[in-house]
């Protein structure tokens, strides 16, 4: 497979998972970017430095959206258990619930084309995309 035909499979599958999640996060009033936190705080409560970095916001960008997010309900801004000075986003019980709801329909919708490869495939599939995605150190 040639360098190309290598990036052109990777754009067209990010098209088809964009897709998806975009649709999926309309039907919800919800944009890619907080589908996008809403996975991001599924496992993990980050502060808002590390949260900002991650989806590559400026911090006003990031207040923002998290701000419309704590109006819906679905996030809380709290003091880190470790660095009192310090503030974590986290999922409210009401966003853990929609998150969930999300990924699964996310799942469903792609399972006509993840449902083609065998368990050892998926698997080596999984492993070679964090591997891309794996930054340099």
């Amino acid at each position: 497979m040639t360098s190309d035909a290598l990036v052109d499979a990777l754009v067209r599958n990010t098209f088809q998972v964009v897709g998806v999640l975009t649709r999926i996060g309309a039907e919800r009033d919800l944009s890619l970017t907080q589908l996008r936190v809403l996975g991001i705080l599924r496992d993990r409560r980050p502060r808002m430095t590390e949260l900002a970095a991650f989806l590559g916001l400026d911090k006003s960008t990031l207040s923002g959206l998290i701000d419309r997010a704590e109006r819906r309900g679905l996030v809380a801004r709290g003091k880190n258990p470790q660095d009192r000075r310090v503030v974590d986003v986290f999922l409210t019980p009401a966003g853990l619930e929609l998150a969930e709801q999300v990924y699964g329909e996310v799942r469903r919708a792609l399972a006509s084309a993840t449902d083609r490869l065998n368990p050892q495939d998926s698997d080596r599939l999984v492993q070679l995309l964090h591997a891309v995605l794996r930054s340099p150190d």
